[in-house]
């Protein structure tokens, strides 16, 4: 059997392996344990435990655990809470406010924690009952808790950028000062279709009633205002360190955890279950990420050792005769495929040791390439009839809420994401400035 069509085998026993439903890692360790020991015998066991080492090697790992349970303990700890009351009365009185205050809900939750489930359950549980409760049109809310809850994966800091970084060999630094600024437009994009659409119909997005308004007091809203600043001076904290220097980016990510920890306490929010819920939660995704990331250095090395990426490059670029930005395009539509099967910690496993060396190959800067890829993910995750957080939503969603209303919910909000992958794609800079500015010193 040929060394191609070892790989075709191998790639198609992968996908059979994932939609059985098992857990990715072990779909995944298991095909790269199974072909390693057929094709060179019992030497190919130290695969594994070389890419055992690597991971434990891999310094910028320490970032995840930290991130992710600052997230969780701003989360557990109802300080998420807090910022969205603070939005809900400095945003109300305008248009689709309580809205576009859910937008920036998202922002903020993606910043703590980088994870979109993250953003979609606090989304779902705190703001999906308030918006209709309100008034508001449920398709048009739906649609907000979805899209606003994908930025999770984009704007730092991204636990599927750090994935990306770790497969593809790109420093996780400048891949999230990469998605900084697309994170930033997008939400600016979602805001101003929410507060445009609002304006032309206001029954979609009614503004708090002058009654409710004037039931806050100056004190009340500043008081809001302050419990809102507390979680975000974290962030900010964290990037300004990180940007001047002054730490790396696992101090950071220690700084951000310290200090989640300390507002929580000085909030009084601290409780043995709330200790609990944090770390246990920190601790299984943590785990479930370093599992995932270990199947998939080993498939990544028996790939390699296949010559598959050699055997693609030859295919696109020799036999078709594509052009390298006709080579991309394919690239992105298969994402959306995926997107529609399999979540983005899967998607990236399957074609990062396959698109990152062709897309080096082709010219492309992987940095840029790692933003395109995460805002396809976004728009996978929202794309009918499977999207992930279609039936995220579906599961969390109240009984008024159908299938169908969550399929027409997205549809504006996937063509304001298109336009922004197709800006990027012909303005490299906007995903590219902020970590040049930063890491290019003269």
């Amino acid at each position: 059997m040929s060394y191609e069509l070892m790989a075709v085998l191998m790639f198609s026993s992968m996908i059979l392996m994932l939609l059985t439903g098992q857990r990715v890692f072990g779909a995944i360790g298991f095909v790269a344990s199974v072909f390693a020991l057929s094709l060179w015998g019992t030497g190919a066991a130290e695969m594994p435990f070389s890419s055992t080492i690597t991971l434990l090697n891999w310094y910028p790992m320490l970032t995840l655990p930290m991130f992710i349970y600052m997230g969780y303990m701003l989360s557990e700890s109802g300080i998420a809470d807090d910022l969205y009351r603070m939005f809900h009365v400095w945003s109300g009185p305008m248009a689709g406010g309580l809205a576009i205050g859910t937008i920036l809900l998202m922002v903020a939750i993606s910043a703590m924690n980088g994870l979109s489930v993250a953003g979609m359950a606090i989304g779902a549980s705190i703001a999906l009952p308030e918006l209709l409760r309100r008034g508001y049109d449920k398709v048009m809310v739906t649609g907000v808790i979805q899209a606003g809850s994908s930025l999770g994966i984009l704007i730092p800091p991204s636990v599927v950028l750090v994935l990306y970084g770790m497969i593809a060999r790109q420093p996780v630094g400048q891949l999230w000062l990469a998605g900084v600024l697309p994170g930033l437009m997008m939400a600016a994009m979602f805001i101003a279709y929410i507060w445009i659409r609002c304006k032309l119909q206001p029954h979609m997005g009614p503004p708090l009633s002058k009654e409710e308004r004037a039931s806050y007091s100056t004190a009340d809203k500043l008081r809001l205002l302050g419990a809102g600043i507390l979680p975000l001076g974290i962030i900010l904290l964290m990037t300004f360190l990180f940007m001047t220097g002054a730490t790396s980016l696992v101090e950071s990510s220690a700084v951000g955890a310290l200090l989640a920890t300390v507002v929580a306490w000085y909030k009084g929010r601290i409780t043995r279950d709330v200790m609990r819920a944090t770390l246990v939660k920190s601790l299984g995704i943590t785990c479930m990420f370093m599992w995932i990331i270990l199947a998939a250095l080993a498939f990544g090395a028996v790939f390699d050792g296949l010559g598959a990426v050699r055997a693609i490059e030859i295919l696109f670029l020799d036999e078709w005769g594509l052009s390298p930005w006709e080579v991309l395009l394919l690239m992105q539509l298969s994402y959306i495929l995926m997107g529609m099967f399999l979540d983005d910690t899967a998607m990236l496993i399957i074609v990062a040791p396959l698109y990152v060396p062709l897309i080096i190959a082709l010219g492309f800067n992987p940095i840029w390439y790692g933003v395109l890829y995460t805002i396809t993910c976004q728009i996978a995750y929202l794309t009918p009839p499977f999207g992930y957080n279609l039936f995220l939503m579906r599961a969390m969603a109240p009984p008024e809420i159908g299938l169908m209303d969550i399929y027409r919910s997205v549809l504006p909000f996937v063509l304001i994401m298109i336009t922004g992958l197709v800006l990027i794609m012909l303005f490299p800079q906007i995903a590219l400035w902020l970590p040049e500015h930063v890491y290019v010193r003269p």
